[in-house]
């Protein structure tokens, strides 16, 4: 398909990435079920598994991201994300028909070959956005994932109450529905000119990330991003196990808490990045929405109650300003036909953080949440998180600081 990118091709991949993100939110509430029913296992124990699903998703990440990067920057956007977004479906299937633990292993390896639809989205944003729009257009992204993490994980919720795999079969269904939805009207957006050759050299993890060395402050900026999926990797591994276990939250509720956590990130990233950003300089938003996070994460750690989980959750939506304003700074340092492989280097960076995460926080919350712990503190993981991306706020600081970079 030869359709070019109107002045629709910004609301195209916003709702492919919000389909997407809804499908993946709706398994968030049940799959901690799942594993305890394949393994019987109670739920600190179980975590361990849900640990290692996720290691094997981003160790796969780590690996195909620089390729799917790459290749966008060579074949175009559309036909990569339609790839993407065929092997999720997939995944979600097979997942659901799990009839063993080591299906779902297999399951999770898939979804990490074919890659994230992330990944070519970002480059997407990249090609249709002026560079002084770039930090503001970010924030869609972010605000997709956050109404799909409303819309999800509360569907999840519901429909796990019924029964614990329907949620797949559903996720399933969505990703096929967005897969023909894009093959339909999703443009391309890497004009002939802009598109350069694939390259095995540039398409691995390491190759990729030497590429950014040409450019100082993407290359500086790298380094706080490895901290904060570090300790971001807490959320997506700890969250369904933290709530049941410190408060009693049920499937429904869990689902309920994430989607108040999509509201507000959906408010902050769709409407007050894009006002913030531009009015208080991405330098500034980067480091203020950096800061709030690594306290959001403190909070997540020492709320004693529900009340005051949903009360850091609102607070420390205002993180949302901080991803944006980076992924804004990065991209306009990097020529057109390599936004893909700076996608791509971004993506197997939080991947490979995020191989070594889900471990660090399932083995840290199995180690204090546990009944016969020496030390009881199932915050502990969210703890860790705050401390890493404090350092990361130093980082950044200190490489904007030295660099000079576009208000």
């Amino acid at each position: 398909m030869s359709r070019k990118p109107g002045r629709h091709a910004l609301a195209f991949i916003f709702i492919t990435v919000l389909v997407d993100m809804i499908g993946l939110g709706i398994i968030i509430p049940v799959l901690p079920q799942l594993i305890m029913d394949l393994t019987g296992l109670e739920e600190p124990r179980a975590i361990l598994w849900g640990g290692a699903l996720a290691t094997l998703y981003a160790f796969m990440q780590f690996v195909c991201a620089p390729i799917v990067g790459n290749l966008s920057d060579r074949f175009g956007r559309r036909p990569v994300l339609m790839f993407s977004l065929a092997g999720f479906s997939i995944d979600y299937l097979v997942m659901g028909l799990a009839p063993y633990l080591w299906v779902l292993f297999i399951g999770r390896a898939l979804s990490g070959l074919f890659g994230a639809t992330y990944t070519t989205a970002g480059a997407f944003i990249a090609d249709v956005s002026p560079a002084h729009k770039r930090g503001a257009n970010f924030a869609l992204i972010g605000a997709a994932f956050g109404l799909g993490f409303t819309i999800g994980p509360v569907i999840g919720g519901f429909l796990g109450a019924v029964d614990h795999r329907l949620p797949f079969f559903v996720a399933a269904g969505l990703g096929f529905a967005n897969l023909i939805y894009g093959f339909l009207v999703l443009p391309e957006t890497l004009a002939p000119e802009n598109r350069r050759p694939f390259r095995f050299r540039n398409a691995n993890p390491f190759g990729a990330m030497l590429q950014m060395r040409q450019f100082p402050i993407v290359f500086g900026l790298l380094g706080a991003f490895a901290l904060f999926y570090l300790g971001h990797a807490s959320l997506p591994t700890v969250w369904s196990y933290y709530g049941p276990y410190k408060f009693g939250w049920t499937e429904l509720e869990v689902g309920i808490s994430l989607g108040v956590v999509g509201v507000t990130t959906a408010f902050v990233q769709g409407f007050l990045a894009r006002k913030a950003i531009p009015m208080l300089g991405p330098k500034r938003a980067a480091v203020i929405g950096f800061t709030i996070a690594a306290a959001a994460y403190w909070g997540y750690a020492l709320a004693p109650n529900s009340l005051a989980m949903y009360t850091v959750i609102v607070l420390g939506a205002l993180a949302g300003i901080g991803g944006p304003a980076i992924q804004g700074i990065m991209s306009n340092q990097v020529p057109a036909n390599m936004q893909g492989a700076l996608s791509g280097s971004t993506t197997s960076l939080s991947s490979l953080m995020t191989v070594f995460g889900p471990g660090l926080m399932s083995v840290i919350f199995n180690r204090f949440a546990a009944s016969d712990a020496s030390f009881y503190f199932p915050g502990a993981p969210f703890a860790l998180a705050g401390v890493l991306t404090l350092v990361a706020v130093v980082i950044i600081a200190r490489v904007i600081g030295r660099h000079e970079v576009a208000a």
